[in-house]
């Protein structure tokens, strides 16, 4: 079973960047389809990008600012976040998509006005 461990959020004011990372215990060769989600206070969780096989998806909202990646030699996925808003805050998730279906804890980014 891969455990999934989100860091590198933190507090930051408009415009800044931030980059997630998430490391999974396990190889991540054979997983071919892994997400960001993130979930603002008293809202739903969202998708925010994810790569499957070689294509990449992004929501509107942070198109052209995040760039999700990953380096399965570190079995890890990042998210690079750039230009940071107030309605980016929230707590990111990453995600292995089933058969897996797994969960990391997430990593809180806050950005103040």
């Amino acid at each position: 079973q891969v455990q999934l461990v989100e860091s590198g959020g933190g507090l930051v004011q408009t415009g800044g960047a931030l980059r997630l990372s998430c490391v999974a215990s396990g190889n991540i060769d054979g997983i071919d389809a892994m997400a960001w989600y993130r979930q603002a206070p008293g809202k739903q969780r969202e998708l925010v990008a994810n790569m499957i096989g070689n294509n990449i998806k992004y929501i509107d909202s942070v198109e052209c600012r995040f760039v999700i990646s990953r380096d399965n030699a570190k079995n890890a996925l990042y998210l690079q976040l750039n230009d940071l808003k107030p309605e980016d805050t929230g707590v990111y998730y990453c995600r292995t998509y089933p058969p897996l279906n797994t969960w990391g804890q997430g990593t809180q980014v806050t950005v103040t006005t």
